[in-house]
């Protein structure tokens, strides 16, 4: 594998620039995912913020749900930002009807936990394993983890509830820290990436 990992953004619906960005600032090669053929390249694959009930249905109709589901299941590394947590979540507290996840992470999330967009706020939070001072986290109709398996480590607790938490090679933040040009957490994740080749 060449020094820089070949990680996927995917491009159906929400923020995919700002992570392309952050990830190229990385040290990753960065593309933008929108087709099942595209996945067998990737080293690692980002699921962006957005709305969690559009990406999923946008996948279902470009044929990426199953074959995403077993990339994950087969371990590539994945990092979810809000809506992307949810997609990574095995379980949905309060799903919109027919909305799917992929999958990944035994955790039972809750959508717009924090609140609706004109409740959106941005807050220092320390995550375990990134060095440095706090992250600096946006949180836009952000979910929380409203409980989570014994494997599932919790690297991020804001007002009492998991923001960040790590199965395996899945990683998945309540919040946009790709908003904020500290790119710490993706760095991370490239790591992760790495580590897993």
């Amino acid at each position: 594998m060449a020094a820089a990992p070949l990680v996927g953004v995917l491009a159906l619906q929400g923020d995919v620039p700002e992570h392309l960005r952050a990830l190229t600032a990385s040290g990753a090669r960065a593309t933008a995912v929108r087709r099942p053929g595209e996945l067998a390249a990737l080293d690692g694959l980002v699921l962006p913020g957005g709305e969690s009930t559009a990406i999923s249905r946008l996948a279902a109709l470009f044929g990426l749900t199953e074959p995403l589901r077993a990339r994950i299941a087969e371990g590539l590394p994945v990092y979810g930002t809000c809506a992307g947590m949810i997609l990574l979540a095995d379980r949905i507290l309060d799903p919109r009807a027919g909305q799917e996840t992929f999958g990944g992470i035994d955790m039972t999330v809750r959508r717009n936990a924090f609140g609706r967009q004109n409740e959106s706020f941005e807050a220092s939070v320390p995550v375990t394993g990134v060095d440095g001072p706090p992250v600096d986290g946006v949180f836009i109709r952000a979910p929380w983890v409203e409980s989570a398996g014994s494997a599932t480590e919790v690297l991020a607790t804001y007002g009492g509830h998991p923001v960040a938490v790590r199965q395996g090679n899945a990683l998945a933040t309540s919040f946009h820290p790709e908003l904020t040009g500290d790119h710490r957490l993706h760095g991370h994740f490239t790591e992760l990436v790495r580590a897993a080749a």
